[in-house]
């Protein structure tokens, strides 16, 4: 499996040909929770393949079901070679809300890769974000939030096409946040998405 992963992560890195940066934060394999702008299907698959490979193994992909589950080959990556949770976008409700699910698997070993705008943009400007990260940050202080830029990931994929145009593209991972005492959800998640913003200029 690890061989499978090293090859699958090489491809995404050779298919996207992203070049990483980190500024004010350095890889880790402590417990953080990486969250990055979304504008293509294949995000997941570029931020999880930018961490180094020790970094890589303790980290846990978040998907979205409906796309990864819709064939073979797609189900068989995201479940067995890179672990990814699998979020049905289209029944999540206060009852069934996948925060907690997400925070049973990760225990107290791994980390999280998450898309905080809840589906993919295709527009230059970040979405709002959605509750879960503040939830996820609110239930586990002690994370770190590390957000993350992806620049150019939607022309390698546009929206509608189903072959990956190479491309460069650039990961960029930011200084990590924590949710502060008293802070509300609205000016926490204003914070991370402003702080995803920032790594856009720098």
């Amino acid at each position: 499996m690890q061989l499978a992963q090293a090859f699958l992560a090489g491809l995404a890195r050779l298919i996207s040909g992203a070049s990483v940066r980190w500024v004010g934060c350095e890889p880790d394999t402590c417990q953080r929770i990486y969250f990055a702008n979304h504008t293509s299907h294949l995000d997941v698959l570029v931020v999880w393949s930018s961490l180094p490979h020790e970094v890589r193994e303790l980290t846990k992909p978040v998907a979205a079901k409906d796309y990864w589950d819709g064939g073979v080959v797609r189900r068989y990556i995201a479940r067995n070679i890179f672990d990814a949770l699998l979020i049905d976008r289209t029944n999540v409700k206060v009852h069934n809300n996948p925060v907690n699910m997400l925070l049973d698997a990760i225990g107290d070993k791994y980390s999280l890769i998450v898309f905080p705008e809840g589906g993919r943009n295709t527009g230059t400007e970040i979405g709002e974000f959605k509750s879960g990260l503040y939830y996820l940050c609110k239930k586990r202080p002690d994370l770190e939030a590390v957000p993350v830029y992806i620049d150019n990931m939607n022309r390698v994929l546009p929206r509608g096409e189903f072959l990956p145009v190479p491309l460069l593209s650039l990961i960029t991972f930011g200084p990590p946040l924590w949710l502060e005492a008293n802070e509300s959800k609205a000016a926490f998640l204003h914070r991370a998405r402003e702080a995803v913003r920032s790594l856009q200029t720098r």
